[in-house]
């Protein structure tokens, strides 16, 4: 049972030094470590995304059809106390950053890939360091930009003396030249127009449309922002992206099968996506909660069906709460393989 005040079970990780060094204990893996999924072959590490020797020791031979990062944005929000690990960074700094780990991405990377970056934007920062991300991708010669997409969160930010902040920007890169597999939407079609003669008779663009519902463009405006409502939700981890836009880029830009990675696992939405579309997830994250929390969610998922924890905690061993036997306390060391 949700708990009766309908709050979250567990705080949020990044402005709570004292509450991760009480999880760090019931943490499988420490920096350097993988566990590897004996059912499909999945890893998470914890390893530095910048850091090209270990990046390579998670992928090995491995070569990614599709890259979903969603690095620190080095934008401060919601005046939360900063943790040593997401504090905010020189400019200068954030961007020699960038640059390594993008290099290492590319370097796992197939010939033919697709790289999509969740990034931030601060106004009170001249909007960094979204539009100077972009021009350091400019000098990366093995990407070229292919869209820029936003995604409208239906909860936003902000103060009465300015316009709401409910948007989170997604940057499209690719490497090759990928193929591209057209999905649509939920949104029936209804507006009607666009006039012109085919065949000798004259149409509009529903009857010469392949479907009933719209094809997403580059505004996302039907993905719903994960909160502690949805039963996906992962306690503990702030700008959490949903599994519908992470299962959108999967579809759109790889096969049932090919390999996903993700430098940045935070909530382990990419893993999850990854494990309901059939495809194989290789993530890592610097912080050994966030890959304990990976692990935990996709053996909670298997065991129950539920993709997150809505309200109830990832550590209730940590936290107290009483929550169902469902795959989601520490897992026994040969269930997976460490190393």
């Amino acid at each position: 049972m949700a708990p009766s005040s309908r709050t979250e079970a567990l705080g949020r990780l990044d402005g709570d030094d004292e509450l991760v060094r009480a999880i760090l204990p019931h943490c499988r893996l420490t920096r350097g470590g993988v566990w590897e999924d004996p059912v499909r072959g999945h890893r998470v590490g914890v390893c530095d995304a910048a850091d090209p020797d270990e990046v390579a020791r998670l992928f090995a031979d491995v070569r990614v059809r599709t890259v979903i990062n969603d690095p620190p944005y080095n934008v401060i929000v919601g005046g939360v106390k900063k943790s040593d690990a997401l504090g905010k960074m020189t400019l200068a700094a954030y961007l020699e950053f960038s640059r390594r780990w993008v290099e290492n991405a590319v370097a796992c990377m197939a010939d033919d890939a697709d790289l999509f970056v969740w990034l931030g934007a601060d106004y009170r920062d001249h909007f960094r360091p979204l539009p100077d991300f972009m021009v350091l991708m400019r000098a990366v010669e093995a990407l070229r930009a292919k869209n820029y997409i936003t995604v409208r969160n239906q909860r936003g930010y902000g103060t009465q003396k300015n316009w709401m902040w409910i948007r989170q920007e997604l940057l499209h890169y690719a490497k090759g030249n990928p193929s591209f597999r057209v999905v649509y939407t939920d949104i029936p079609k209804v507006l009607k127009g666009y006039y012109k003669v085919v065949g000798g008779a004259m149409t509009e663009n529903i009857e010469r449309s392949r479907s009933e519902t719209i094809r997403p463009g580059n505004v996302w405006i039907d993905i719903q922002q994960v909160f502690y409502r949805m039963e996906e939700n992962v306690p503990g981890c702030y700008a959490q992206k949903p599994l519908s836009a992470i299962e959108r880029i999967m579809r759109c830009c790889s096969d049932e099968g090919d390999v996903i990675g993700d430098f940045f696992a935070h909530s382990g939405s990419t893993l999850i996506a990854g494990e309901r579309l059939g495809r194989r997830v290789i993530t890592c994250d610097l912080d050994p909660v966030f890959a304990e929390i990976a692990i935990r969610r996709l053996e909670r998922f298997r065991a129950t069906g539920k993709a997150g924890w809505q309200w109830q905690s990832p550590f209730p061993e940590v936290t107290g709460d009483a929550t169902e036997s469902d795959g989601g306390d520490a897992a026994d060391p040969d269930d997976g393989r460490l190393f």
